[in-house]
């Protein structure tokens, strides 16, 4: 006769218990789908801007309402902050997290659901994530009597756009009253086939900071450059230099970047040598420490180098958003729950990005992780990246969002 002691039987339950939600969240999943789908369409239809997106946090809004899931809105002005709550719901919190703003590109797709808005597109997904946590919200709201704990749906506005709604979300409270002990979030990933999920721990994105430099000279005739400072040629040697902060000071284990985007003459023409060169562009790195180090050289070294050819420099450094770090552990947990969720094939190992994210905030107060979604299909032919004006997803993906995002948000909740 077997003897079973009463933690025993109660471990084999919950176990079996928490099978059965798994299967549940994965038929919940291909029910609601389709509504995930109508809901990422919508977004994608009428994108906002960072710091603009009043219509479409209405819209979030009366979605929640739908779902009787108690929501503040107004948070970071048009951010949300909804709860789930299952038994116990003080036993333990944990946060979900989407961003819901658009980037200013003109849409060049010929879908059904092009944007309207002139001029923005939701270029980077952003709709993916909105609708993937309301879809997810859906799953976790009909699965809540099964859950003992609360889930924390952060639908954040502008991420594109300094200082990032992240930091303003957590200077308005939204991560208290309830306080969550860790969060996740997601990124569509357009190299990744749908169906499939990547991450990895520690470091996993780099801090960005935006340059802003005048380099101010003497302008005239461009036949008689004796007689002026052309702040052209001293721009062309301060760029060069300013690679050199790279490339002879940086540690070649945590990989560096200066990147200028934009430079414009104030005047000048073939034949006119302008007053004043404006740039701008971008530092990012991994490390505080060299990140801190890394401007007082740049500014010294423009600055120096301008002196030094009779020119003026001012060179201006918007500190923008700080590395994302994934919890080692939480990332191994989540690596280990999509496994179960999607199976081994589907899940990747990534590498680091030198691309920014403002969920890096969170990451900084709280465990955090942050994976990516496959959304790219080489046969349909949707491989665009992101920021592009013909980027598009594979909406198989959606069932992989929304279901996998649930499984996560029980999988932590139940983890001790």
């Amino acid at each position: 006769m077997f003897k079973f002691s009463y933690k025993r039987i109660t471990s084999i339950v919950e176990k079996y218990i928490l099978m059965n939600i798994k299967e549940k969240i994965k038929e919940l999943a291909q029910k609601y789908q389709n509504h995930a789908i109508e809901i990422r369409r919508h977004l994608h239809t009428y994108p906002e801007l960072s710091y603009q997106e009043v219509e479409t946090g209405k819209y979030i809004a009366k979605q929640l309402k739908k779902m009787n899931i108690p929501f503040n809105h107004g948070i970071a002005d048009n951010g949300l902050v909804a709860l789930i709550e299952g038994k116990n719901p003080e036993k333990k919190v944990i946060a979900l997290r989407a961003d819901i703003d658009a980037l200013p590109i003109q849409e060049a797709n010929d879908v059904p659901y092009k944007s309207k808005n002139k001029g923005v597109m939701h270029a980077c997904g952003h709709d993916v994530h909105t609708a993937s946590l309301l879809g997810a919200a859906q799953i976790l709201n009909d699965c809540k009597e099964h859950l003992e704990g609360t889930i924390k749906l952060l639908f954040q506005p502008a991420e594109e756009r300094l200082p990032g709604g992240a930091s303003i979300m957590i200077k308005e409270g939204a991560l208290e009253n309830p306080k969550p002990v860790s969060i996740i979030g997601q990124h569509v990933h357009p190299p990744l086939e749908a169906g499939k999920i990547g991450l990895k721990p520690g470091i996993y994105m780099a801090s960005a900071d935006e340059l802003y430099m005048s380099v101010k000279g003497k302008g005239g005739h461009g036949a008689l450059p004796q007689d002026c400072i052309d702040p052209i040629v001293v721009t062309s040697h301060i760029i060069t230099a300013l690679q050199q902060v790279v490339s002879r000071n940086a540690n070649p284990a945590m990989p560096t970047v200066i990147t200028f985007g934009k430079i414009n003459s104030v005047g000048g023409a073939t034949n006119v040598i302008p007053n004043e060169v404006k740039l701008e562009g971008t530092f990012r790195t991994f490390d505080e420490d060299w990140r801190n180090e890394a401007h007082q050289r740049m500014k010294k070294m423009a600055s120096s180098i301008a002196e030094g050819m009779g020119a003026s420099c001012e060179l201006r450094i918007e500190r923008g958003y700080p590395a994302l770090y994934n919890n080692p552990q939480l990332a191994v947990n989540v690596k280990e729950w999509a496994i179960e969720y999607l199976g081994d094939e589907n899940v990747v190992d990534l590498p680091i990005r030198l691309t920014a994210e403002d969920f890096a905030y969170y990451s900084q107060v709280m465990p955090a992780c942050f994976y990516r979604l496959g959304t790219g299909n080489q046969a349909k032919g949707i491989t665009s990246p992101v920021h592009t004006n013909t980027f598009d997803i594979d909406e198989d993906c959606m069932a992989t969002s929304i279901g996998l995002m649930a499984w996560l948000a029980v999988k932590e909740l139940e983890h001790v």
